[in-house]
């Protein structure tokens, strides 16, 4: 036989051994990363992986808690939950896509909730968002999350929601979402104090997701009690654990949920029947001013009430207001825009946000400190010829360069007040008496010395104006007063000289001793000093919030007033401002005075509240009227030299000898606060005890047993 040798029997060459090695080398080789890599897969990164898997099959779903709800001191509701409905549309739940049987769906969809099938739509909805038609919304869904119910309309009628629920197995795919949603009943009314709510902004997207929010469902208190008791009202979010699917649909649960806790509801110490009575009292009194003036003189006041023992405000009114029942479901933005861009500015609350020169409201203050000070006594006479000159230290002998201050009485009776005295320099309101002590006075003509040197002084008049609490916030529960511009001004040489660059004058002294010049204060500022006087010095922080209740309504924080008295920080500061000298313990005296004085005004002869007095209550209270040159009255051309335009003021607290309520009512623009401002305090004086006297009637009806 012969020998082929590398050769098969077929005649075809046979592979080298080598190349067979080299394969089987190769595959052994991959067989082995092969099991290496299943090995790494499988035990050693099996953790991990199942982790996203987990991460893609689990979720955590966040369960909406129950917001807490307002109510006012008498349990009336201010703010509230309602159930709303929301028709939903589970684009994998309609029929097949396209077919005439989803096509019927949505055409009698379409028509039940009133929205286009089809078509590009050119419309925005109330928000300012374009609108689209019911099959773009379906289909967007439908690429998105198929299993996600798309909502498709909000807050329909709920006879509408009945019918589809009645008629759901004709509609499938289709079904209501109830959720809960805002009401204000008391709208308008409360708006500055209640606030509303809202999406969350983008600006504030990070800040309320790392909260638990979700920005797509929940919304947030925007101003007012709203916005300041967010955390108290908004509850905790309970959690879900869910298996999804690959098309993201619900499969199961797993384990117990995670219950969400209902958040705390707020009792207001606002009486809304006393709110509703000092807002009719503030608009009749515009109307009443507009009519006699023949024209629009304006539009806009402040009305503040309060327990002046305990600080809590009964009445909050600020005008104009808005509606924000326009902002309970959706922002109404054309609404929004509305007034937000209104000159009268009826977003913004004017009683802590606004500054305005308080006039001769102020002069409680400046009496305090002068009395307390020892500038003059109680029973020092001051003599007011009905104007004083001020000579110009730069043009001593030229009498035509001094200037003149006048009493508000000499440009009605061309004389003054005569001798006045503490109680008089307020009953009768004299000017002159509080430029002399403010800045102190020397007779040009005889060299007499009536009030020695600068008298109390700008330095003297501005410790006693933080005394009082002014040039810092109340510390009430409104967001518009932390804005630091709201604080008010507190002038002084140093302030001028950095605002204007101007060295401080007497004049400006004198400006400043009765509320005019550069003081500038809030109408709540000026209220929270008022019940500083009434309380005896007692001063309390003013407060919104009576009551906070658990959903069970228990409480679970009372209420306590928040107090401080004068006489510790006097006692503390006194030595700075008076070379170590202690404080003489004289403030209890000082504010009978100055308290006889506001009860004077309304009682003797020649007072400037005679109109305040009530028959059946002692009414105690100070006018004002401050002139004023803002932006708007120099843009129409009213700021005239010796004619400026004036806002009126007036505040009061009743009964005299034991306060229940203390009031501040503020006309912008209004001119004199004796005929203007008194009125509408001594509606909401009168209203506020009719309704205690009713109340008391009704509360003994109940309790009386039948015969």
């Amino acid at each position: 036989m012969i020998d082929l040798g590398p050769f098969k029997q077929s005649g075809k060459p046979r592979p080298k051994l080598w190349r067979l090695r080299v394969f089987e080398i190769v595959i052994g080789v991959s067989f082995l990363i092969l099991a290496g890599r299943t090995y790494a897969i499988q035990i050693i990164e099996r953790p991990e992986h199942v982790a996203q898997a987990d991460e893609n099959r689990l979720d955590v779903v966040s369960i909406p808690a129950t917001r807490g709800i307002i109510i006012d001191r008498n349990g009336k509701p201010l703010a509230v939950n309602v159930a709303s409905a929301n028709v939903t549309v589970t684009p994998a739940l309609l029929p097949a896509t396209d077919s005439d049987e989803e096509k019927a769906v949505l055409e009698r969809l379409s028509r039940l909730i009133n929205i286009p099938l089809s078509g590009k739509l050119h419309t925005v909805d109330k928000r300012g968002i374009p609108e689209k038609s019911l099959m773009e919304m379906v289909r967007e869904g439908q690429g998105i999350a198929p299993y996600d119910p798309v909502v498709v309309k909000k807050d329909i009628d709920q006879e509408i929601a009945r019918v589809i629920l009645a008629d759901k197995a004709s509609l499938p795919g289709v079904d209501i979402e109830w959720v809960s949603v805002r009401e204000y009943p008391s709208g308008p009314l409360t708006s500055h104090i209640i606030g509303y709510m809202g999406r969350i902004s983008e600006s504030r997207a990070e800040e309320y997701e790392d909260k638990g929010y979700l920005l797509d469902r929940d919304r947030i208190g925007y101003d007012g009690m709203e916005f300041y008791a967010e955390e108290i009202l908004a509850g905790t979010w309970g959690l879900q654990q869910v298996v999804r699917d690959v098309a993201g649909q619900i499969v199961t649960t797993i384990g117990d949920p995670q219950l969400p806790k209902p958040g705390n509801s707020l009792r207001l110490t606002i009486d809304v029947d006393l709110q509703e009575a000092a807002q009719k009292a503030l608009v009749d009194q515009l109307a009443i001013l507009n009519q006699e003036e023949g024209k629009i003189v304006s539009e806009s006041g402040v009305v503040i009430a309060s327990n002046p023992r305990t600080g809590e405000i009964l009445a909050l009114v600020s005008w104009p207001t808005y509606d924000n029942q326009r902002f309970a479901r959706e922002l109404d933005v054309a609404y929004y825009l509305q007034v937000y861009q209104d000159p009268l500015r009826p977003l913004f609350n004017q009683a802590v946000g606004s500054l305005y020169p308080p006039g001769s409201i102020f002069k409680v203050i400046t009496l305090t400190g002068a009395l307390e000070e020892g500038v003059v006594t109680a029973d020092q006479q001051i003599v007011d010829p009905g104007h004083i000159e001020l000579v110009n230290r730069y043009y001593e002998n030229d009498p035509g360069q001094a200037q003149r201050f006048v009493c508000w009485i000499e440009r009605g009776t061309g004389g003054g007040h005569g001798k006045v005295d503490a109680i008089r320099s307020l009953a009768w309101s004299c000017d002159v008496y509080f430029y002399k002590v403010g800045g102190g006075y020397t007779n040009p003509e005889n060299d007499y010395v009536e009030v020695p040197g600068i008298g109390l002084g700008i330095e003297g008049l501005g410790w006693w104006m933080r005394r009082f609490g002014l040039g810092r916030v109340t510390g009430i529960e409104l967001p518009a007063e932390a804005n630091i511009e709201a604080w008010g001004i507190i002038p002084g040489p140093d302030w001028k000289r950095r605002t204007w660059g101007e060295n401080w004058s007497t004049g400006d002294t004198y400006n400043s001793a009765f509320g005019q010049g550069y003081v500038t204060t809030t109408p709540l500022q000026m209220l929270n000093a008022l019940n500083a006087i009434a309380n005896d010095g007692i001063m309390t922080r003013p407060t919104l919030i009576r009551e906070v209740t658990d959903a069970d309504g228990h409480v679970i924080m009372g209420f306590q007033a928040d107090t401080t008295d004068m006489r510790d920080e006097l006692r503390a500061l006194w030595s700075e401002r008076h070379e170590d000298q202690v404080y003489p313990e004289t403030l209890d005296q000082t504010l009978k005075i100055v308290q006889e004085g506001m009860r004077s005004a309304v009682i003797i002869e020649g007072g400037t509240a005679l109109a305040a007095d009530l028959p059946y209550v002692p009414v105690a209270g100070k006018t004002g009227t401050a002139e004023y040159c803002d932006d708007i009255a120099a843009s129409l051309n009213l700021c005239q030299p010796g004619n400026w335009p004036a806002h009126a003021w007036f505040m009061a607290y009743a009964p005299y000898t034991d306060p229940e309520i203390s009031v501040i009512a503020f006309v912008y623009n209004g001119n004199e606060g004796a005929i203007v401002a008194l009125p509408i305090a001594r509606k909401v004086i009168d209203a506020y005890f009719q309704l205690k006297t009713r109340r008391a009637i009704e509360q003994q009806a109940t309790q009386t047993p039948g015969p």
